[in-house]
C-alpha cells in the first residue's frame, strides 16, 4: 500500500496571476504558503482485474478510461498502471473551499502512482505534470500555483515565465516572523465557493481578449505579490496586512462575483474588531476568508457572533510526501 500526505494552501499575494491566460503574455508572480491540512491518497493491490475508485462517489471498471473522475481518469491513462488497483482519496478540508484543493489532489495522485511503481520524481516535475493533466489535458481554466506549492510546501515565491517556466524561491522568513504569521493569521469558513471556475473562466476570456482593466488590475496584483515577498522577508507583518487589504479591494473590481454581500459584512466586521487586513482565499464566490489580527482572540469572538468556523493552522515545510509505503 502507498499513502501519500499533500498540502493544501493560502495564497498570500499575486493570486491570479498564475494563469496561463495572463503569465505568458506578461508574466506572474504568487507568494503561497502551504498548511497542515492535507489529502491523502492511498493506491493498494487487489484480487480483481479492475479498477476501484472511492471518492465522494465509488467506481468500480475494468478500463480506467471509463472512469467519470476525470483527473484519475487521465493520470491512470497517463501511467499505465494496474488493473488491479484501488484507490481512496480522503481530506481534511473538503473541496470547493478555495485552498486549492484540485491541485493537491492531483500532485497527490501523482505522487502515489509514482511511488507505486518504485520511481523517483522531482517536486518539480510533479508541479508541472500535474499542471499539464489540469491545465492542457482536462482544459480547466486554473493557474499553476496549487500544483506548485502542493509539490514544493513552504512559504514560497513562484515566478512564472511567458515561456511556461516556472522559477521557484522559498521566502527567507526568520523564525520570529514565521511564529506571528501563525499567531496573528486567522482563517474563517464562508461557505463552498461555487462560483470559482465562472470568476477563473471569466479572467482568462478577458485575459486573452487584452481587457485593459482586467490586465491593469492583474498588474497590480502582481506588484502586490512582490511587495508581500520584501514585506514577509524583512518581518514587516503589518505592512503585510495592509496589502492584504490592498489586494481585496482590487479582487473586488476585477471580478464579478467574487464577493457577496455576506462575505463583504464579515469583512467590514472583522475590520471593526481587530483586523489590520484581510482577503478570500482562492477564486472567490466563498470559501475562506484570511485576516491578520493583532487581537486574534477579539476577532475570533466577533466571528463566532457571525456563526463562522475558524480553522486554525500551522505552515507545512514537507510538500507532498509519502508517508506509508508497504
Amino acid at each position: 500500500m502507498i499513502i501519500t500526505r499533500s498540502p493544501l494552501r493560502i495564497s498570500l499575494g499575486g493570486g491570479g496571476t498564475d494563469l496561463p491566460s495572463y503569465y505568458s503574455q506578461h508574466g506572474g508572480l504568487v507568494v503561497a504558503a502551504a498548511i497542515d491540512k492535507y489529502i491523502y491518497v492511498g493506491i493498494n493491490r487487489t484480487f480483481t482485474q479492475d479498477y476501484f475508485v472511492k471518492y465522494a462517489e465509488l467506481e468500480r471498471v475494468t478500463d480506467p478510461a471509463d472512469l467519470a473522475h476525470p483527473i484519475v481518469r487521465e493520470a491512470l491513462l497517463s501511467h499505465g498502471a494496474g488493473p488491479a488497483l484501488e484507490i481512496v482519496s480522503l481530506a481534511d478540508i473538503p473541496a470547493g473551499t478555495g485552498l486549492g484543493s484540485s491541485g493537491t489532489f492531483t500532485v497527490g495522485l501523482l505522487r502515489a502512482l509514482y511511488a507505486f511503481k518504485r520511481e523517483h520524481v522531482s517536486a518539480h516535475t510533479l508541479a508541472e505534470e500535474a499542471c499539464a493533466l489540469e491545465i492542457d489535458r482536462l482544459g480547466r481554466a486554473v493557474g499553476k500555483q496549487d500544483q506548485y506549492i502542493a509539490a514544493f510546501g513552504g512559504i514560497t515565491c513562484f515566478e512564472f515565465r511567458e515561456d511556461g517556466r516556472v522559477q521557484v524561491t522559498p521566502l527567507r522568513i526568520s523564525q520570529h516572523t514565521l511564529h506571528d504569521l501563525e499567531e496573528h493569521l486567522l482563517l474563517f469558513f464562508t461557505g463552498y465557493s461555487r462560483d470559482a471556475d465562472r470568476i477563473l473562466i471569466d479572467q482568462k476570456v478577458r485575459s486573452e481578449k487584452g481587457d485593459g482593466g482586467m490586465l491593469q488590475s492583474m498588474r497590480a496584483i502582481a506588484d502586490i505579490g512582490c511587495r508581500v515577498k520584501d514585506a514577509l522577508e524583512t518581518g514587516d507583518t503589518h505592512g503585510f496586512a495592509a496589502l492584504m487589504r490592498e489586494h481585496w479591494e482590487l479582487k473586488r473590481v476585477r471580478s464579478q462575483g467574487m464577493s457577496s454581500s455576506d462575505i463583504d459584512r464579515w469583512h467590514d466586521v472583522a475590520m471593526q474588531n481587530g483586523a489590520l487586513g484581510g482577503k478570500l482565499v482562492g477564486a472567490g464566490g466563498g470559501g475562506f476568508l484570511m485576516f491578520y489580527a493583532d487581537d486574534p482572540s477579539r476577532l475570533r469572538r466577533a466571528m463566532e457572533a457571525e456563526s463562522l468556523a475558524e480553522v486554525r493552522f500551522h505552515f507545512d515545510f514537507d510538500g507532498s510526501t509519502v508517508i506509508v509505503r508497504g
